[in-house]
């Protein structure tokens, strides 16, 4: 297959990356902390860990955590905001040799128990403010183990402040209050006296399990191995180089981490991209508190600002924001849902730096392709594939498409999962006889090797970044008693990029759509609950009963 994009790479990104240079991620970590022991590595309302700090606190840990007798290869998830004890737990789980399973906070006690018993993880980790949703799932899991963290752990301070920095704050739950579980600064505390028995790691080895909406509705946890991860983090710092070593001069590499640490982008583009270059991660705990955000970056000079399109938007529509210095600021790469033209051109203006739009997908870690970081024109497509990624456009029987012409999106590369946990049958569905990731995305490449979004061949509604499948929606909504059957669409949202929109066939003529909200919003984080709700007296079916959710987003858009 001829890599048609390799003649629009910049000067020093090479089309290969060496991930065999770590046995593990492990090793990458442990680099780092001796390369850069002196500086910092993460700074969170003023208060900052350095690399020293990382390695003492992630190794007692994960001490403690092989001191309560899980062997290797055992899951354990994290369900936190972006505060200080999420690198230093993900470090010390993967230290440990475990699988980090990654866990919204804002999950209902239905999503969480769910992601808990399909992953089999026996521990967790939890801010205090989420504590009592692990509370009402914790009996019906295989969770023997918890460590309940608090914002005055590692930053010094507690009470009403933490109101302040979690967007939804729920009732505080002691740690004594919870089966097996002890507060982060007594794990820490027990760990210290303990030694960190180094497991035998391989690129082989799970080191994420990262949970994503399936088309039966089942949310899957992605299985994404410590090869998958390094070679991702590879990936983007080669293609990052261009733009880093064009002037002025930077010391060390400072990025906005506003994007949530359990989500896939950040995860790798913020964090351990940060690892492996010995720079700094500035995380906002609660982005959507945009004044507080903007009185953050004004005490410091960013470099890179990974964001999605909405938050950009938010960001350049805010007062105080065009007043911010960006003298330092080479690369903005917008990734998770498209970038809108007017965001990035007024980005451009604002900050004298180009945004760059990219691609990826829980299951392939996430980057498969991007835009040149060290350019100045935003090319309204999705950029090319970074490096050692191939991506094939092809039809429905699986064959490749002329350049020019649609087709699904289908990736290969060292970044692309080894399958979903415990499903070989939709691990199968989604892979092409030829090794190839189907994503669910169509686009079209043109003669360059840049490929453009036209279309989502699956159903997924993309919320301000994050995957909703309708199916999960619909079975929810169907559950309540005054519905008798439903469908889900996406629709565009000036804010959201697309909302949630739902049809409903009633059983009950009183149902209003203030209770489905109010009902879905008790089993579903916020971003999947419906914003707007269309009551019909039938929905549209195919010949063997089958709603056609097609035929409703059509009749939108042929009214919009």
């Amino acid at each position: 297959m001829e890599r048609i994009w390799l003649k629009q790479y910049p000067a020093g990104v090479p089309a290969e990356i060496d991930v065999t240079q770590y046995s593990s991620l492990v090793e990458l970590l442990e680099e780092s902390f001796k390369k850069f022991a002196d500086r910092k590595a993460f700074i969170c309302m003023d208060k900052s860990i350095s690399y020293r700090d990382l390695d003492e606190m992630s190794a007692a840990l994960g001490a403690y955590l092989q001191s309560k007798g899980l062997q290797k290869g055992a899951r354990v998830a994290l369900m936190m905001p972006n505060v200080l004890q999420y690198p230093v737990s993900t470090a010390a789980v993967l230290r440990a040799g475990y699988a980090v399973v990654n866990v919204n906070p804002l999950y209902t006690p239905r999503e969480l128990e769910h992601q808990l018993k399909d992953s089999g993880a026996e521990a967790i980790i939890v801010l205090e403010n989420f504590a009592t949703t692990v509370q009402q799932v914790i009996a019906k899991t295989s969770v023997k183990h918890v460590i309940v963290g608090s914002m005055g752990d590692l930053l010094g301070f507690k009470g009403v402040i933490v109101n302040l920095v979690v967007r939804k704050v729920k009732k505080m739950v002691p740690a004594w209050s919870l089966p097996g579980s002890v507060s982060f600064n007594e794990a820490l505390a027990a760990g210290r006296s303990m030694k960190l028995n180094k497991p035998q790691l391989t690129r082989e080895d799970v080191a994420f399990l990262q949970y994503t909406g399936g088309t039966t509705g089942v949310s899957k946890g992605a299985t994404l191995l410590h090869r998958n991860i390094l070679a991702n983090v590879l990936q983007n710092d080669a293609w990052l180089q261009p733009a880093l070593k064009k002037p002025p001069h930077v010391d060390q590499l400072f990025i906005v981490c506003a994007l949530p640490l359990y989500h896939i982008f950040a995860l790798t583009a913020c964090f351990l991209l940060a690892m492996r270059a010995g720079g700094v991660n500035l995380l906002i705990p609660n982005p959507r508190d945009i004044p507080g955000f903007i009185k953050e970056l004004q005490k410091y000079q960013v470099n890179s600002f990974p964001a999605v399109n909405t938050l950009y938007n938010a960001l350049l529509n805010a007062p105080g924001f065009d007043k911010l210095d960006f003298s330092k600021l080479k690369t903005s790469f917008g990734g998770g849902m498209a970038t809108q033209k007017p965001v990035a051109e007024k980005w451009l203006k604002v900050t004298g730096c180009a945004l760059s739009e990219g691609y990826g997908l829980s299951e392939t870690s996430p980057t498969l392709t991007c835009n040149p970081a060290d350019t100045d024109q935003f090319s309204g497509s999705i950029g090319i594939p970074v490096p050692s990624t191939y991506i094939s456009i092809r039809d429905d029987d699986g064959k490749e498409v002329p350049l020019g012409e649609a087709g699904e999106i289908c990736a290969k590369g060292p970044q692309v999962m080894a399958g979903y946990w415990n499903r070989p049958e939709e691990t199968a569905a989604v892979m092409t006889a030829d090794g190839f990731f189907r994503t669910g995305d169509i686009g079209v490449m043109d003669e360059r090797g840049y490929t453009k979004i036209v279309d989502r061949k699956k159903d997924m509604i993309l919320v301000s970044g994050f995957n909703v499948y309708p199916n999960e929606i619909e079975e929810v909504i169907a559950s309540h008693p005054g519905v008798l059957e439903c469908a889900v669409i996406g629709v565009a949202d000036a804010k959201s990029g697309e909302a949630v929109k739902a049809f409903i066939v009633k059983k009950d003529q009183n149902l209003t759509a203030d209770d489905v909200i109010k009902y879905c919003a008790t089993q579903l984080t916020a971003y999947k609950v419906p914003k707007q709700i269309e009551f019909r007296t039938d929905l549209p079916k195919t010949n063997v009963g089958k709603i056609l959710r097609r035929e409703l987003r059509d009749e939108k858009k042929a009214a919009a």
